[in-house]
């Protein structure tokens, strides 16, 4: 028989820990090994009861869940953080807050005539639990055929395309300081819930210095700005023009950047792949596609990296990749278009 899944509750409510910890436990899968009130004793109850998920409220006396999620993601193979907060809904700045902090995943409490209402968690914390859980102990892919990442074509790469996860907005932000506005369309799909993207658009926009838009469907994709996908996106042609198609694809996460970096390489696009900080391994068999096409891949590097799945796990079906700072990464994009 499989163990249940182990998981933290912290929220200074005593409500609200009894109140989680039943419908966590509901369907027998998932355990709560402990509980905290406060974002220190949660730091400590990680470090004691190895967590595999955390599920994090925001407002709390001594130490928020913001802060506490900064740390806790600064430890040695941490768990999968998801925020349950009337703080992080959708489009707050909390929200941005905790997922730049590290935080995998948010669900807002919310609120009736009556108080809180709690009747929406269930099912959907746990089906969240499960899927981070796996993520979070997910193997990193291995090549097929233990290729090697396809040669760097001559000429610049026609796109820029960007997967993030865990810790990716802090990683947007200081790539696209770096690289500056670039010659060719930037597509990027970091992981996050929806009605998130036109909040995470105006941090980027301010923090980069160069304009990040929400794409819509069926826009043509245009140089000069990045564009931030706010579900699952797939690139088509249509009259001479490359186009973004919007629609959920039932994917565990989203937008997903395999689906992106896949619909570039079946239109023979030799595009740039970035694939920064994140659990799991979204990004990698797309990256792989990429290289078969000629495109050339970009990892963060795992010391710089919130949680190096993602890079890591993209590196090894390559058989190895260029792998930098977000920086560093903003720097080597702006270089491949210098005469």
């Amino acid at each position: 028989m499989t163990a249940p899944i182990p998981v933290l509750v912290v929220d200074d409510s005593a409500f609200m820990r009894m109140a989680l910890r039943r419908i966590i436990e509901a369907e027998g899968d998932l355990r709560v090994v402990a509980d905290a009130a406060d974002g220190e004793a949660a730091i400590a109850a990680v470090r004691l009861h190895q967590p595999a998920v955390v599920a994090m409220d925001v407002e709390m006396p001594v130490l928020g869940g913001i802060e506490a999620t900064r740390r806790i993601m600064a430890l040695p193979h941490p768990p999968a953080i998801i925020m349950v907060s009337q703080h992080t809904q959708d489009d707050s700045p909390a929200a941005i807050a905790a997922l730049a902090a590290g935080a995998a995943d948010y669900i807002s409490k919310e609120a009736g005539l009556g108080g809180l209402d709690l009747g929406h968690l269930d099912q959907a914390l746990r089906g969240r639990i499960r899927h981070w859980a796996g993520q979070r102990r997910a193997p990193p892919a291995a090549s097929p055929r233990g290729a090697a990442p396809a040669a760097a074509a001559e000429a610049p790469p026609p796109l820029v395309l960007i997967a993030a996860s865990t810790g990716g907005p802090d990683a947007l932000a200081e790539l696209l300081a770096a690289s500056g506005p670039l010659p060719v369309p930037v597509l990027i799909a970091q992981h996050m819930p929806d009605g998130l993207a036109p909040e995470l658009a105006t941090l980027l926009t301010r923090r980069a210095g160069w304009p990040v838009i929400v794409a819509t469907h069926g826009a043509p994709v245009t140089a000069g700005q990045a564009t931030l996908l706010p579900t699952d996106g797939v690139l088509l042609r249509a009259a001479g023009n490359l186009v973004l198609r919007l629609a959920p694809s039932g994917a565990a996460v989203h937008p997903s950047a395999d689906l992106l970096f896949r619909s570039a390489a079946l239109l023979g696009l030799p595009a740039c792949g970035v694939v920064l900080t994140g659990m799991g391994q979204d990004g990698a068999a797309g990256a792989a596609a990429l290289a078969e096409e000629g495109g050339r891949i970009l990892v963060q590097s795992s010391e710089t990296s919130v949680v190096a799945g993602m890079p890591e796990a993209a590196s090894s079906r390559l058989g190895g990749a260029e792998a930098l700072s977000p920086e560093a990464l903003g720097l080597r994009l702006r270089a491949m278009w210098r005469a």
